[in-house]
């Protein structure tokens, strides 16, 4: 796996937005139009697919984070399939082909990006936020990663290797990132609380445990 893959077919305050999405709106409104005109699909199709992309969240994904924390056996399935994996927890992978996922190590952090557009795992994470579609977000991970994760309020050491992946309609990542310290305690349900979204994006860290007064 090279530092830059690129397979192919981003709300946070540091990484500029631009407000591009009426005109990308209108096109999807006439493609559907147009879909529907020629009953290729229907009104129908269209509402329980809307449906089923808002009733998605990142507590999916969290559980299969936290499973690979408590339990090894399970942690080297993930990595080896991650769409059988979700399937055994009972969780929808979603239709993407392939569903990998890659492990933060303390030599190793993986970042995920989109270059083309916003491919994504939605069903384990939910809808994408602004800031991964954005084109700030989406060419200044491949050209300064560092800098971008520093944003992030992520600092690695110069000698953690950094691996951008580049998500494709085929292929789709998720990032398992490392256990904090001071969670040895925690139970499963607790670990998968402090799992966030951009975690699993490979921008951020898992939330520190909250230590008693």
């Amino acid at each position: 796996m090279s530092d830059h893959e690129h397979h192919h077919e981003h709300d946070h305050p540091h990484v500029p937005i631009t407000n591009g999405d009426e005109p990308v709106a209108a096109r999807v409104r006439a493609l559907e139009e147009l879909l529907v005109e020629r009953d290729v699909i229907t009104r129908d199709d269209v509402r329980k697919r809307i449906d089923w992309l808002v009733s998605r969240s990142p507590a999916d994904g969290a559980r299969l984070v936290a499973r690979a924390w408590v339990d090894p056996q399970f942690k080297q399935r993930l990595l080896e399939n991650a769409r059988a994996a979700a399937l055994e927890l009972g969780l929808d992978p979603g239709p993407s082909p392939v569903v990998i996922a890659l492990e933060n190590t303390e030599t190793v952090h993986h970042m995920v990006v989109c270059t083309l557009c916003s491919c994504y795992p939605r069903a384990l994470l939910g809808p994408p936020p602004d800031w991964y579609k954005s084109l700030p977000y989406r060419s200044r991970a491949v050209s300064d990663p560092r800098g971008v994760l520093a944003e992030f309020g992520v600092g690695l050491d110069n000698d953690v290797k950094l691996r951008i992946v580049d998500s494709t309609a085929d292929v789709r990542y998720l990032v398992i990132p490392r256990r904090p310290a001071g969670t040895d305690a925690f139970t499963e349900e607790e670990l998968a609380a402090i799992v966030t979204r951009d975690s699993m994006i490979g921008v951020a860290e898992p939330l520190a445990p909250q230590v008693a007064a």
